[in-house]
């Protein structure tokens, strides 16, 4: 069982700036994934040629089971709104995360989290530039799924750059998780070093490597959760691969 977090930044690989269908199947390939959490994925937005990314990865991995979902409709960072369940199947512009796996998923479940009230200082990726930015919603994507050693949970998220914020946004995430059958996995971009994962959920940790950015790891943003009486992990990887600015983040178990 192969288990991975990507952040895709819609897919744009950093050697040209540029997003090409070629270079995220390649990068999906070299996963070689079972189930996948996607987030900053695009769908039907111009930079990223209309594409929907979370299908073409389901395509490239032969995946009938997959669901994006949005977070915002509109162009991140330009003119947005929040999305809302009625945007699910939407045919506008929009951004948020999926979730694809090779194996039959018996139910879809959705957590909508707020935006903090607040603008927070980033600083640019490559630079020392400080920007204030202005949050925006997010959204939980879980999906109870029957795997080789049974029915299971998966779920992915991309929370709030916001300190603080992003850990209520966990709170309120793995609460609603604990509804769902376990084991549970949580595979996502958390905005947060260790240990606060751990501290925040209770979850296990079952990966603890850096992952950002992409190109000379310093921090662990991206992370593998586990709940329940999950199999041991043989592995964890964390490729660079020919998109985004954060590595992948894969377990074995």
């Amino acid at each position: 069982m192969r288990l991975a977090t990507l952040n895709l930044l819609n897919g744009m690989s950093l050697s040209d700036r540029s997003v090409t269908p070629s270079c995220l199947a390649d990068a999906v390939r070299e996963l070689r994934a079972d189930v996948v959490g996607l987030q900053e994925v695009d769908r039907g937005q111009p930079r990223s040629h209309s594409a929907d990314l979370t299908a073409q990865v389901a395509d490239t991995m032969d995946a009938a089971h997959w669901k994006f979902v949005p977070a915002l409709v509109g162009t991140p960072g330009f003119d947005w709104r929040a999305a809302t369940e009625n945007d699910h199947d939407g045919t506008e512009a929009s951004y948020g995360i999926g979730l694809v796996s090779r194996w039959p998923v018996l139910s879809w479940h959705v957590t909508r989290l707020s935006a903090a009230s607040v603008r927070s200082p980033i600083v640019l990726p490559g630079s020392k530039q400080v920007v204030w930015l202005e949050d925006e919603p997010r959204v939980g994507l879980a999906a109870v799924v029957e795997t080789p050693i049974g029915v299971m949970t998966v779920a992915t998220t991309h929370l709030s750059f916001v300190p603080v914020w992003n850990g209520v946004q966990l709170r309120t995430f793995t609460a609603d998780l604990a509804r769902l059958p376990g084991p549970r996995v949580l595979l996502g971009d958390l905005n947060m070093p260790p240990p606060f994962p751990r501290l925040l959920s209770g979850w296990q940790v079952l990966a603890r490597v850096a992952t950002y950015p992409a190109w000379e790891p310093k921090l662990q943003l991206d992370h593998v959760l586990g709940s329940g009486p999950l199999p041991p992990v043989l592995a964890v990887e964390s490729p660079e691969l020919a998109v985004s600015d954060h590595r992948a983040l894969l377990v074995q178990f």
